[in-house]
């Protein structure tokens, strides 16, 4: 557990002199009396700046310079980013009234933008601090995994009403699985190290579920899974924690926000939610299918997402996360014998151990498919 965000080098004088200068250029009223670096994420740089109020209050602002080696257009995400953070808190605050389930604010830049650009051409952008909250690194009980699942399935309500051609796709193809199992063929027909030969089992396993890799996007040509605004990134450690109430409040991180399935979301959190083990963990014997993992993540995402997702989405989500963890599975084997060119890897033949983690827990969700199954219909069935 940690609280979010932590500041880091309160006292540089480098640091909060790029605060203040930031601070200056967004609409956040007050003086500036203080910043530091957070430790927040691995991607962007982010900080925090104080500054106090006409009545003596002091207010906290989030300041973040994004990523242009990994969002290599900036501008793209801020669209999506603002797009769907003014439709949220305008439903909250107009139509439901409620603060529960609202995701971050941005606070405009004073020229009237959603980002300001500085010199060297990196773009800023500001949210609210949201005070009182901690973050997650790893789910450790049932009830965080409820808690994730219900706050992801109310962001997915949220926007439910969004139009998704509205949003811009940052990464294309992301969660295109079918795209995914055919890089991989390509590359192994190439084998450009000569890798293929010591990940035959691997490559073999993924080879007899081809036709996995189809389904979703089948479900969809044809109708029955809807297009929707999609959060892509269902980490537990994207969800703020209220300290007191043990509730969560919203989700966070939304640079990869754009359209997709709603499948693919939950599918993640099957994926990361409900096996304790690392996900370069060596030791096969430690990667869990936990059951009341899964039965808890139901439970939270259809209390949420049960009045807009339809029942070709919920008779598929056991078969989400068998597939999302399969995809990923993909991905990982395929850099490992293209040469480990996209992961960043620490040690030999990391991304082939991340790949069989994924793979093992594909194995167990396969042998628990049909109680997962059971335990859907029991919710759904209840839930009318």
């Amino acid at each position: 557990m940690s609280a979010f965000p932590t500041p880091l080098q309160k006292n540089d004088p480098q640091v909060q002199h790029l605060v203040a200068v930031i601070g200056k250029q967004f609409a956040v009223q007050g003086e500036f009396v203080g910043g530091g670096e957070i430790d927040s994420g691995h991607i962007n740089s982010t900080y925090t700046g104080t500054f106090r109020q006409a009545d003596g209050t002091l207010r906290r602002y989030i300041f973040q310079l994004i990523n242009r080696n990994v969002f290599k257009d900036p501008f793209v995400v801020m669209h999506n980013v603002e797009r769907v953070t003014r439709h949220i808190n305008d439903k909250v605050l107009r139509v439901k009234k409620d603060l529960g389930g609202q995701t971050l604010n941005l606070y405009p830049a004073r020229s009237g933008d959603a980002w300001i650009e500085d010199a060297a051409g990196g773009v800023w952008r500001c949210y609210n601090f949201i005070e009182g909250c901690v973050t997650y690194d790893i789910v450790e009980n049932t009830r965080q995994a409820y808690q994730a699942a219900r706050a992801f399935g109310s962001f997915q309500d949220l926007v439910s009403d969004l139009d998704a051609s509205t949003l811009r796709e940052t990464i294309p193809d992301f969660h295109n699985t079918r795209k995914r199992f055919e890089h991989l063929m390509e590359v192994a027909a190439a084998d450009p190290l000569g890798r293929l030969a010591a990940v035959r089992p691997e490559f073999d396993f993924i080879c007899q579920r081809e036709n996995l890799t189809s389904v979703l996007l089948d479900g969809m040509a044809a109708g029955l899974l809807p297009m929707r605004v999609t959060h892509n990134d269902t980490k537990i450690n994207n969800v703020m924690i209220d300290a007191e109430t043990d509730e969560a409040v919203c989700v966070i991180d939304l640079d990869t926000v754009m359209p997709g399935l709603a499948l693919y979301d939950f599918g993640d959190l099957v994926r990361t939610a409900t096996s304790p083990a690392a996900e370069d963990e060596t030791d096969l014997s430690k990667v869990q299918m936990q059951m009341p993992m899964f039965e808890a993540l139901v439970e939270g995402y259809l209390d949420s997402a049960g009045s807009f997702i339809n029942e070709a989405e919920i008779d598929h989500l056991a078969f989400a996360g068998k597939l999302i963890t399969l995809e990923v599975g993909i991905r990982f084997l395929t850099d490992h014998i293209e040469g480990d060119v996209y992961f960043k890897t620490h040690r030999p033949n990391h991304n082939l151990d991340r790949c069989r983690t994924q793979l093992k827990l594909v194995e167990l969700i396969e042998a628990r498919e049909a109680e997962m199954n059971a335990f859907v219909r029991k919710v759904r069935r209840g839930s009318h």
